[in-house]
């Protein structure tokens, strides 16, 4: 399961090297402007479906059933569900997109109201709302396919698509957008090029496994019908971080440059989060999912153990690291062009607020995970309702005094909320699980933070950052920094002799053995 994560990871990071460079890439062309608002608004709108329809309820939903009928039935059988499900799926996400379309308009009057008074903000991201519409069509295909191969232990594929969806709006960005009326426009078409590269890219690796499917409206299959009674609960349940994101967005758009803020401060959190917790928690469902159909409950326990150890040795010295560099970090990055230094100052205050609940986001994908192995999508569901209903009572108080901030902050808080509750459920349903060894692991990570800490706070208040230029300077402090505070902390963990560092170094040695041996 590690091997395998390591497999995601090392794509994601891949995928999210790009990521960052397509950000700069924007932030360099359009900064905080009403176009970036705009767009981001926009994209906001079928990036919630797709976590709605795609990678968050419908492959959490997927993947048990499908990994069931690969462990108990034939591969023609397992084959026929994918069809099915493909079939079905692109019939719905088909109809929701012409529905989009048709309803821009209504939809975007609700989501911005702090458009109304622009009349021609609110005609831009209109019709930036319908050109990337399509974008759900290409992105839920893309996560069928990614949770067939990953059900059948195939990961690298699915995680280095990202890769080109980056790449595509790069491109478009660069040499479509400088020949529009309207340049965004560019880029909203690349984001919609990009979706279809991610599923096309996909396609071979489920010919070579015999699980290219094809079209078979069976909507009355057994197997559909029951990821159909999961996905309907799950609707909410994965996707509550992406539901009160998208809540902040609606309230941010009565502030000048928020929405713009808030995306580029949580894509620093999606950094650390995607590369390591989403690709643990998309190589443990399998797993957990396996040991939940043989109704081995004691291996469950023990790889939800593991999952949470793995996450917090992880996760926690990147919110300490990203808490103290934010500022280092979006200046020698996003500080050019039309991105100024008051955009600089505000959204670090995003990533700040963000950084906060870095370990609940993380963990709540582990314990998510979790709860749909054992096919309970109800729980999950109630639980992210509560975490909206927090989410919008933190934000109406918080958005008064923080700004767009607060909102990022009430984001956090939610992810507490629903983190801890979950937490309490699962923990009565599985009648406990070792968080012994977990508190241990908590205590070996707050230890080896330390020198972590020590460093990137003399990095982060040194007058250096004050200072116009000096790029090459800011830029070899900043990297010299991460690698010292990275390397004390593995080093306090060896001293510790951390299991979780001993479980990864023993992989990297396998894996260069098997190399030198090769």
């Amino acid at each position: 399961m590690v091997k395998a994560a390591g497999v995601i990871g090392a794509a994601t990071f891949s995928s999210r090297i790009l990521g960052f460079v397509r950000d700069m890439v924007l932030a360099n062309l359009f900064g905080a402007t009403p176009a970036a608002d705009a767009f981001f608004v926009a994209y906001r709108i079928p990036n919630l479906l797709r976590e709605l329809f795609a990678e968050g309820s419908m492959s959490s939903a997927f993947i048990p059933v499908f990994t069931e009928y690969q462990t108990q039935k034939s591969k023609q059988d397992a084959w026929e569900l994918a069809s099915a499900v493909f079939t079905t799926l692109l019939t719905i996400v088909t109809g929701i997109t012409i529905l989009g379309v048709i309803l821009a308009s209504g939809i975007v009057w609700l989501l911005a109201p702090g458009f109304h008074d622009d009349p021609a903000k609110l005609g831009m991201t209109t019709l930036l709302t319908r050109i990337m519409f399509p974008y759900l069509i290409f992105i839920s295909l893309a996560a069928l396919a990614m949770g067939i191969l990953n059900s059948m232990r195939a990961f690298a594929a699915p995680a280095f698509s990202p890769v080109f969806f980056n790449i595509f709006i790069i491109g478009f960005a660069y040499f479509v957008s400088p020949m529009m009326a309207e340049p965004i426009h560019g880029v909203a078409i690349g984001v919609v090029a990009g979706g279809a590269a991610q599923f096309t890219m996909q396609l071979p690796g489920l010919r070579r496994r015999g699980m290219l499917f094809g079209f078979r409206f069976a909507p009355g299959h057994p197997g559909v019908r029951r990821i159909g009674a999961l996905m309907v609960p799950s609707l909410l349940g994965l996707s509550v971080t992406q539901i009160n994101i998208t809540v902040s967005t609606i309230l941010a758009s009565f502030f000048a440059g928020g929405p713009t803020y808030l995306f580029y401060g949580m894509r620093l959190i999606q950094f650390p989060l995607g590369i390591f917790g989403v690709a643990l928690a998309t190589a443990i469902l399998p797993t957990l999912s396996a040991q939940a159909a043989r109704g081995d409950l004691d291996e469950l326990r023990k790889t939800l153990g593991f999952g949470l150890r793995m996450i917090l040795f992880i996760i926690l010295p990147a919110m300490l690291g990203l808490m103290l560099l934010r500022q280092p970090i979006i200046h020698l990055f996003f500080e050019h062009g039309t991105f100024t230094a008051h955009d600089t100052a505000e959204t670090a205050l995003a990533v700040l607020c963000y950084s906060v609940g870095l370990w609940a986001f993380g963990g709540v994908r582990i314990i998510v995970s979790a709860f749909y192995s054992l096919q309970d999508t109800r729980t999950p569901a109630i639980t992210a309702a509560i975490a909206v209903a927090a989410n919008l009572v933190f934000s109406l108080l918080l958005m008064s005094s923080l700004g767009a901030a607060g909102l990022a902050l009430a984001t956090a808080l939610a992810a507490m909320v629903n983190g801890g509750i979950l937490v309490a459920v699962l923990h009565r349903r599985l009648g406990g699980v070792d968080w012994g060894s977990v508190g241990r692991s908590s205590l070996r990570v707050l230890v080896a933070s330390v020198p972590l800490v020590a460093v990137c706070a003399w990095v982060a208040y040194h007058q250096i950052w004050t200072y116009p230029g000096e790029w090459i300077e800011k830029s070899v402090m900043l990297f010299v920094a991460i690698g010292l505070s990275a390397g004390g902390y593995l080093g306090v963990h060896a001293l510790l002799r951390s299991e979780e560092l001993g479980l990864v170094w023993g992989i990297i040695k396998r894996k260069l053995r098997r190399e030198a041996r090769g």
